[in-house]
């Protein structure tokens, strides 16, 4: 027998709508339109404007017949498109799937058809591994990766050999797209935000699929468990490609806080951007925090202090710990899988 409290009280418009992470950003572009969003070399980025960009990414694809159910891979290191593709994919209705950037091109080739990619986009950087991997792919059974369209990105911060893949690059996709465009919600919290792989050595990689309530709970969970406050300062060392950056790209919007961008993960280039940036959170593998402890003392002068590290990934040694505490920073140790949106518990 229906109770009372089950009595038209059906859900409608008014009292529910479905969780996803694509709301942080559109909160950030509301509420804090001229905050600082993203940092890359030179360029510096607010929220409004990143909103905008991932309209028109999601407005581009769809012109090119992107919608609910298609793949969208992207192969790219942790760059202002990737930050965009995290909102700009999903806004489209289509699956994004990070490429893990340090895999061969043999499971390249095989994600791409495995996922039935229908566009891909490409760093610079990676554009020898990806012509190697489409050119796999489309050898191989039963193969859509004939039709994949390619997107190439323009970086001024990568200085070495790249050849142009696609036919347009990515900021002239950008400009193709409808200035009026109205991005879309999900249908229903359950639908597929992103699709990532594991990479063991067993087999071909597993496919494993996000929903944008979890992708959402997740990233509100990042929150709760750091405190983290308003406009934090995000460095990005953790790869994007990885469990999505453990849900942060879409904490950090949730918080409009700044992501600060890092194509090398290196000592010096860390230090360089916590000084110059004033970081204030960023999360790595035990052997990233160990490059920080082992560096040289003069690049650990004038390193802000209190900044929040997470770690995961493998068991951090004692020593890490030990020499993370003696840099004056505030260590969270946690553990996740890449079928779990990331970090799951914490110590």
């Amino acid at each position: 027998m229906t109770n009372i409290f089950e009595a038209n009280l059906n859900k409608n418009p008014a009292n529910h709508t479905p969780m996803t992470p694509l709301s942080f950003i559109e909160r950030a572009a509301q509420v804090y339109p001229h905050q600082l969003a993203i940092i890359h070399g030179n360029l510096r980025q607010d929220w409004a404007t990143t909103y905008s960009r991932c309209k028109k990414l999601a407005s581009a694809l769809q012109k090119i017949g992107i919608g609910i159910g298609d793949t969208v891979a992207v192969m790219l290191p942790n760059t202002p498109p990737m930050v965009e593709a995290h909102f700009g994919v999903p806004m489209s209705g289509a699956v994004l799937n990070c490429l893990n950037t340090r895999l061969d091109p043999e499971a390249i080739a095989f994600m791409l058809n495995h996922g039935e990619s229908r566009v891909v986009l490409i760093d610079p950087e990676f554009s020898l591994t990806m012509k190697k991997a489409l050119a796999i792919a489309k050898q191989q059974p039963d193969s859509r990766a004939e039709q994949i369209i390619v997107i190439d990105i323009e970086d001024d911060l990568y200085d070495g050999y790249s050849e142009t893949l696609g036919k347009i690059n990515y900021e002239e996709f950008l400009a193709s797209a409808d200035p009026s465009f109205d991005w879309l919600m999900p249908n229903d919290e359950w639908q597929a935000i992103c699709l990532n792989y594991t990479s063991g050595t067993t087999g071909n990689p597993k496919g494993v699929v996000y929903h944008h309530r979890g992708a959402a709970t997740n990233a509100i969970s990042n929150i709760l468990e750091w405190d983290m406050p308003r406009h934090p300062v995000y460095l990005w060392t953790l790869p994007m490609f990885h469990c999505n950056g453990w849900c942060f790209a879409w904490t950090v919007a949730a918080r409009a806080g700044v992501n600060v961008c890092l194509r090398r993960v290196d000592a010096k280039n860390i230090f360089a951007a916590m000084k110059e940036h004033q970081v204030t959170h960023y999360c790595a593998a035990p052997i990233v925090h160990g490059l920080l402890v082992n560096a040289d003392d003069s690049l650990k002068e004038g390193v802000p202090q209190g900044v929040k590290a997470m770690v995961a990934g493998a068991a951090p040694p004692a020593s890490m710990i030990e020499g993370m505490e003696k840099l004056g920073f505030d260590l969270t140790h946690v553990y996740g899988l890449t079928e779990t949106y990331g970090p799951a518990a914490v110590c």
